[in-house]
């Protein structure tokens, strides 16, 4: 049987300040390949490229990353600041509708920290641009040096930083087999009003939503705030989540 195949969303990158590019971190790349044990297919997250149809004609499941640009305030109804930049328009224009469409034709799903994001607005939530000013919260960025600049150490960077209670009897916590997981954390914005279907899966030790699922989703239909794709190969929490979505795109390819 063929390998099945995952559309990985790409990212606007401009190139020496004039060449438009789209990009994809070589870590998520790796996770569909030897985790997922599928064939990553890298899309244009670009609405007048990628034909949301053709795309899902094409791949098994999506997988909808993480990015450096944040989901543009007017899609939850907020006024944007230019504190919270960058943006990433093209892929806002793209991700909304391809998980309302993923959903509905039962494509597998899986959305980690800005696709866990674009799964909560493309249902009607909103986000806080910056979830660190809410009070209590804990600063969910990625640790800098006393420069300002970002830590040059990826295992720094990635590290495991704060704890996730997994709702008792929730799709996470049987699918990861405990109540509590330790994740990394590299987030300015986060979650602030639920969407009409998204469901909490898992809660950080300050109030932060961490882990989803779509309500009703006839697939795998999952999202986690942290990056699941660094160490999956190494990581048993985020192994067995790139196991799990694996199975979900080779038994949706088996079906067809």
């Amino acid at each position: 049987m063929a390998k099945p195949v995952i559309g990985v969303i790409g990212n606007r990158h401009v190139i020496d300040d004039r060449f438009p590019a789209q990009t994809v971190g070589e870590n998520n790349l790796r996770a569909v390949a030897e985790v997922a044990q599928a064939l990553p297919l890298m899309f244009a997250g670009t609405p007048g490229i990628t034909d949301i149809a053709a795309l899902l004609d094409a791949v098994d499941g999506v997988l909808l990353t993480g990015a450096r640009a944040n989901v543009h305030p007017t899609r939850f109804q907020v006024e944007p600041h230019a504190r919270h930049e960058p943006y990433d328009e093209d892929r806002d224009g793209l991700a909304l509708p391809l998980i309302a469409a993923c959903v509905a034709r039962g494509v597998p799903l899986f959305g980690i920290c800005r696709g866990f994001q674009e799964m909560n607005v493309a249902f009607g939530g909103s986000l806080h641009p910056e979830i660190r000013d809410l009070p209590g919260r804990l600063n969910h960025r990625m640790p800098r040096l006393a420069t300002g600049e970002i830590h040059p150490d990826p295992e720094i960077v990635f590290a495991d930083r704060h704890d996730v209670r997994l709702v008792a009897g929730g799709v996470f916590a049987r699918l990861l087999g405990c109540a509590r997981i330790r994740v990394n954390s590299l987030h300015g914005q986060g979650i602030l009003d639920l969407g009409a279907r998204v469901v909490v899966e898992g809660v950080a030790e300050d109030g932060t939503i961490e882990a989803i699922r779509i309500a009703d989703a006839p697939g795998f239909a999952l999202g986690v705030q942290w990056h699941a794709e660094h160490d999956p190969a190494t990581n048993p929490i985020n192994g067995a989540l790139f196991r799990a979505f694996g199975a979900a795109v080779a038994a949706r390819r088996a079906a067809a």
